[in-house]
């Protein structure tokens, strides 16, 4: 076990270990997750919506 001053030292080293990203890079992973979130969205929108109307259809067929 390691004492916290020791600790302390190591966690500052692994920091400055650390490559962050640049503006550009965040802006972009930014941009394709909220497309993909939104594509994700409009799909699962027309599955439910094609699901809803089938079901809505054998229902009113059925009874």
């Amino acid at each position: 076990m390691t004492n916290p001053l020791q600790f302390m030292q190591q966690v500052r080293t692994e920091v400055g270990k650390v490559v962050w990203p640049t503006r550009r890079e965040v802006l972009t992973t930014t941009f394709m997750v909220m497309v993909i979130a939104t594509l994700a969205a409009v799909f699962f929108f027309l599955v439910d919506l094609i699901i809803r109307t089938g079901l809505t259809e054998l229902l009113r067929a059925l009874g």
